[in-house]
């Protein structure tokens, strides 16, 4: 289980219990990174378009996709090739939906395991 908390220069920022951001503001793309090493992934260009593609259709609807709905909006937006579950389980491995949302300081996809 990760800390109650990470430390990015003189930040000081609180996590919940399942290692997500308490206060969705205090993301941003080094705290995105910081959070990686502790899984541990290296972000790379396709890990932050889906990034940024969560954070957006949270922006809009209020809600982190659950892995369903992530693959069809990836399909939609990136096409047939990354909108699969194997792509996403090769970048977040485990759970994509939940390992995602942490990484781009969502709250954890609703009735995502």
């Amino acid at each position: 289980m990760n800390s109650a908390a990470i430390s990015i220069g003189d930040r000081h920022i609180t996590l919940d219990q399942e290692g997500n951001l308490a206060d969705l503001q205090d993301w941003s793309e080094e705290v995105a990174c910081a959070l990686a090493r502790e899984i541990p992934i290296e972000l790379t260009s396709a890990h932050w378009e889906i990034l940024f593609l969560i954070r957006d259709f949270h922006k809009k609807r209020g809600l982190s996709p659950v892995m369903r709905i992530l693959v069809k909006l990836v399909e939609r937006e990136l096409g047939p090739a990354k909108g699969n579950s194997l792509y996403l389980l090769r970048l977040f491995p485990g759970s994509p939906a939940k390992v995602a949302a942490r990484l781009a300081g969502l709250p954890r996809p609703v009735n995502c395991l």
